[in-house]
């Protein structure tokens, strides 16, 4: 979202972006390094070099989720920095940094406030999400919506013939709280009340324990023919498999969830969606409309919702067509770079 943001064309803002390069995989994020602290001074040297150079007026900056690591990376810089601006704007793509202060020694509860607090804008990307912005006494705080470029029509689409099984996807990393193994479990009852249906899961596994407990689940319930690991797909490939799919199930209940852009790039494509009652995910998916949400952690919901639309063709077309419609009206790029404009440029001083 923050390369989309730096892409766009703009009237009354010009951006000039420090890159933060702390995570050279998906392995490493969240994780310390000593690599981390030469890239940290670099990160702080390079924010002082523009701010000479280029006298901007307006630090944005997208703070971590409630993980210590990345919080005090966090620290540091935005105390080494923040002072050198008039405005500070903080955009939270990921959700709940402010619930970790309470939990923090008194040292570091000073550095903290030091760091977040009293910021002249947050912006967040769905009102359902933590209100990090308030937590932290924010001068104003407002809810803009991720969007994405339109990349319908620049892959093929399919959708399931009558004697053809059905595609589930699933995209994102490959761990617990995304509600990987829910659905394992809720596809394994899907299966055994006899709907044809194949599921593909989209990512990279966190860790090696759980793709195990995962591998073995599949082979314990039979699934070994009916599940494909996709792995990590970019690009073509991502768009591709998404056009691919008949529904989208996306079980999350992840702790730093905001928004769920995978949600939106399946309604992109006009695909039903069976999602969670989660964080920001109600403010895309539009529950009885452009899909089904349900509470987290229930396998036997979840199971629920995607056989109402395995069995009804019609259904899983009017939600997409609903879903697409939804895209088009909110979680298109060139609504999300109009609203940061507006929000960010407010804070000229």
């Amino acid at each position: 979202m923050i390369q989309y943001l730096l892409d766009g064309r703009y009237t009354h803002m010009r951006l000039f972006h420090v890159r933060m390069a702390f995570s050279a995989d998906m392995d490493s994020v969240g994780r310390f390094a000593f690599r981390k602290l030469w890239v940290l001074l670099a990160t702080i040297l390079a924010v002082w070099w523009a701010r000479l150079r280029h006298r901007p007026q307006v630090l944005y900056y997208p703070p971590a989720g409630p993980d210590m690591v990345p919080v005090l990376r966090d620290i540091v810089l935005l105390c080494a920095t923040r002072w050198a601006f008039r405005r500070t704007v903080f955009h939270f793509h990921a959700s709940g940094v402010s619930t970790l202060e309470p939990s923090l020694n008194p040292v570091l509860r000073t550095l903290f406030r030091c760091a977040y607090r009293r910021p002249d804008l947050c912006i967040r990307t769905a009102p359902q999400n933590p209100d990090d912005g308030a937590a932290l006494g924010a001068r104003r705080s407002v809810v803009v919506p991720n969007g994405i470029p339109d990349m319908r029509g620049t892959v093929p689409e399919r959708t399931a013939g009558p004697d053809e099984p059905l595609v589930i996807l699933f995209t994102g990393v490959l761990i617990p709280s995304k509600g990987v193994r829910v659905l394992l479990e809720a596809f394994a009852t899907l299966v055994s009340t006899g709907v044809n249906a194949r599921l593909q899961l989209m990512g990279r596994w966190g860790d090696a324990a759980f793709e195990q407990e995962c591998t073995e689940f599949i082979a314990r319930s039979g699934l070994a023919g009916r599940v494909e690991m996709l792995g990590v797909l970019r690009d073509a490939a991502k768009f591709r498999a998404f056009a691919g799919c008949d529904i989208f199930c996306f079980p999350s209940f992840f702790e730093a969830e905001s928004f769920g852009l995978v949600v939106a790039e399946a309604m992109m494509f006009a695909k039903p969606v069976v999602s969670t009652w989660w964080r920001g995910i109600p403010s895309v998916v539009s529950n009885g409309r452009s899909g089904s949400l349900v509470p987290v952690r229930d396998p036997a919901s979840l199971a629920e919702k995607l056989g109402e639309l395995a069995r009804d063709p019609e259904l899983r077309r009017t939600m997409g067509a609903e879903g697409r419609r939804i895209f088009e009206r909110s979680f298109t790029l060139e609504a999300f770079q109009r609203a940061m404009e507006r929000e960010i440029s407010e804070q000229a001083p």
